[in-house]
């Protein structure tokens, strides 16, 4: 027999009402000084409707972690497509591989959200599972691996390993933007396009199809 709850009516809008008030007192109080008394009051439900949600204040703060990490996900999957669907010719890779990582510069790493996930690791990391644990740990990575995995089947790059590629491409750029400048944030350093641009450069030398 099934032991799960089932949510009341309206409780798609209620989940959504808690998850905004503990990120915004998450990031303002910090976790461990945040409330779950405060975080029902600013989303307008009862404490009980909070743990009939969330279980504990530390499930909750992983939900909160959770739903941007989607976000931030969502919009790597939608960058990728609109940048790589439909490249089909080798002079076709550098603009679109730069135009992506760029895209990933500035609206990604440059956005509010991205912001976020950064001070809520800073601010409840002792209460966040250990980054292996985390199911979103890998799915970037993911995510461009199937799309380089693609490429190479359209015959255009020459990937044995198409998660390792993706690492490679991430080290070779973001990586490497990082490691320089300590930021691959396009938005508010003119220094990342160039770095970007090597780096693609470098990752097509390795994988581009001599075909």
């Amino acid at each position: 027999m099934s032991t799960a709850k089932t949510l009341r009516a309206g409780s798609a809008h209620k989940r959504a009402a808690i998850l905004t008030a503990a990120r915004e007192l998450f990031l303002a109080d910090g976790f461990d000084r945040s409330s779950v008394d405060a975080v029902a009051a600013r989303a307008g439900v009862s404490k009980r409707t909070v743990y009939d949600y969330f279980g504990d204040k530390k499930t909750l703060l992983h939900a909160v972690f959770d739903a941007v990490g989607q976000s931030l996900l969502a919009t790597i999957r939608r960058t990728l497509d609109d940048t790589l669907d439909g490249v089909t010719e080798a002079a076709e890779l550098e603009p679109a591989l730069v135009t992506f990582s760029m895209r990933i510069a500035t609206e990604w790493l440059g956005s509010a959200e991205y912001s976020t996930l950064q001070r809520l690791v800073r601010a409840g990391s002792d209460h966040l599972p250990h980054p292996d644990d985390r199911a979103l740990t890998n799915a970037p990575e993911e995510a461009m691996g199937e799309r380089f995995a693609a490429l190479a089947g359209a015959g255009l790059l020459d990937i044995p390993d198409a998660r390792l590629a993706a690492d490679h491409f991430i080290a070779l750029t973001f990586g490497v933007t990082i490691s320089r400048l300590g930021s691959a944030n396009a938005a508010e350093d003119t220094r990342v396009r160039p770095l970007i641009l090597e780096g693609v450069r470098a990752f097509l030398r390795a994988y581009r199809s001599a075909a």
